[in-house]
């Protein structure tokens, strides 16, 4: 890339992800909302955890994702049987009587986790130092990750038995969880015109993996006034029980969101108004992440399931009283 000034950058940088949005919807019918939150938390260095039924394009959108930047992609299938160094990798006796360490599948660019609440707690665990430290310690040696790392996992919400619920430090590691929802019916009626035929489209590398490098670090020099800041810490600490005064808290929740919603939501505002051409965040930027970050970070009572009460709604009614 040519040297270029800030904002510069930020143009180039919304003009990419038009690009790339574009260019992913010739293989993705629809899933447009989930397609540019998954772009944000890329440029954020983030991890995303898409939820959603079977045969809802969550594999297809990682593996395009990956053509589209010419990244390493790797998929690991999650199992019950899964070990830890499934994933990182182990080491081997050579025919020389030496230790030689094998690396597994989390070395690569993108990682998909298919079906990650399908095996052990100690297997998910296995991916936390990766998903934080983008490195991985095997014997005492350490092992730098390849820039980026992006981890995309997936879990199916209606099939529970078999399955190993993720724990709360795992889930705080992800950026954001997005949910997939039905296509509309022109865009199911598209999915089949392009899946039922012979249709083969060749997707088209938009950006390389040192572009994104670059404008990750841009994104972390975009400024935040004071107000975008207040606002997401009182936006958060609403959620957290221990506030006599957050009435809805209180009354629909177990558990409030850390510091690290926060600074997701503030990272998260920042790529999105910036993907839109802005050169500074707003409320309106915080709005769009903010139920992404924090849908995984609250956990709700028994009177909010009695009451049929989901994550959203909370986060809705937070939103209204601030």
């Amino acid at each position: 890339m040519t040297p270029m000034n800030k904002t510069e950058i930020l143009q180039e940088l919304s003009h990419k992800s038009d690009n790339l949005k574009r260019e992913i919807a010739n293989v993705v019918v629809g899933q447009q909302d989930i397609i540019d939150k998954v772009l944000t938390a890329m440029f954020c260095s983030g991890h995303c955890l898409l939820t959603g039924v079977p045969g809802l394009a969550k594999t297809l959108l990682v593996k395009t994702l990956a053509q589209v930047i010419g990244a390493d992609f790797k998929r690991v299938q999650f199992t019950p049987d899964l070990m830890p160094s499934d994933i990182v990798g182990t080491e081997i006796l050579t025919q020389d009587r030496t230790m030689q360490f094998v690396k597994g599948p989390v070395f690569t660019n993108i990682l998909l986790a298919d079906e990650i609440n399908r095996t052990s707690p100690k297997t998910q665990s296995a991916l936390l130092e990766a998903m934080q430290e983008h490195s991985i310690t095997a014997s005492g040696r350490t092992y730098n990750l390849d820039e980026p790392f992006f981890v995309l996992a997936t879990q199916n919400p209606i099939e529970q038995e078999g399955t190993y619920p993720l724990p709360e430090a795992q889930l705080d590691r992800f950026m954001f969880m997005l949910v997939l929802d039905y296509p509309t019916f022109d865009e199911e009626v598209q999915i089949l015109k392009t899946t039922t035929t012979d249709y083969d489209y060749q997707v088209k590398k938009i950006i390389s993996k040192d572009e994104i490098i670059q404008m990750q670090q841009i994104i972390r020099q975009i400024p935040v006034s004071d107000n975008v800041y207040n606002h997401t810490v009182s936006l958060v600490s609403k959620t957290r029980v221990n506030n006599p005064n957050n009435t809805i808290a209180k009354k629909y929740l177990m558990w409030g969101a850390g510091p690290r919603a926060c600074q997701y939501i503030i990272s998260g505002a920042k790529c999105y108004g910036a993907l839109r051409g802005k050169f500074s965040p707003d409320l309106e930027d915080v709005y769009a992440v903010c139920k992404d970050v924090l849908r995984h970070r609250i956990v709700l009572n028994y009177t909010a399931q009695s009451e049929g009460l989901i994550a959203d709604d909370i986060i809705e009614m937070i939103i209204k009283e601030l």
